[in-house]
C-alpha cells in the first residue's frame, strides 16, 4: 500500500506545473522589453519605471484582480478572464507573458484574444519576481 501511495504522490508532483522562483534583479533588466507598453508608477505618482501607456500600469499588479487598473481600457479576453476570477500572482504572470492569447484561452475556455501581442519566451519568472518586489 505504501508503494502505491508513493507512486501516486510522485505522479501527482510530476503532473503539476512547476514554477521556479524568479530573480527580481534579472527581472528588472528583463522588464526593459516591457516598458515600451507598460510603466510602473506608484500611487503617489512616483515613476519607478517610465514607460508606455499602451498597456496598464503594473505597479502592485501581483495580487490584483485582472483588468482592474482604473482608467485603462481592457480587451474583451482579459475582461472575460477577470469575470472568471483571475487574480495575478507570480506564476500566472510568468505564464501569461509566455503566450498571452493561449493563457486567456485556457482561463476562459474559448478563443479569447489578448491585446498583448508580445511574447516573452524566457525570463517570465524573473519579470514576475520583479513585479512582486514593486509592492504597494
Amino acid at each position: 500500500m505504501k508503494k502505491h501511495a508513493l507512486t501516486a504522490l510522485t505522479v501527482l508532483a510530476l503532473a503539476s506545473p512547476a514554477f521556479a522562483a524568479g530573480d527580481a534583479a534579472k527581472g528588472e533588466k528583463e522588464f526593459k522589453k516591457c516598458k515600451a507598453c507598460h510603466s510602473i508608477i506608484a500611487d503617489d505618482g512616483t515613476a519607478i519605471v517610465k514607460g508606455g501607456k499602451v498597456g496598464p500600469n503594473l505597479y502592485g499588479v501581483i495580487g490584483r484582480p485582472a483588468a482592474s487598473e482604473e482608467g485603462f481600457r481592457y480587451g474583451k479576453g482579459i475582461q472575460e478572464a477577470a469575470e472568471k476570477g483571475l487574480v495575478w500572482d507570480e506564476a500566472k504572470v510568468a505564464e501569461y507573458v509566455k503566450d498571452p492569447t493561449k493563457f486567456l484561452d485556457e482561463i476562459t475556455g474559448d478563443k479569447a484574444k489578448s491585446k498583448m501581442t508580445f511574447k516573452l519566451r524566457r525570463g517570465g519568472e524573473d519579470v514576475a519576481a520583479y513585479l512582486a518586489s514593486v509592492v504597494k
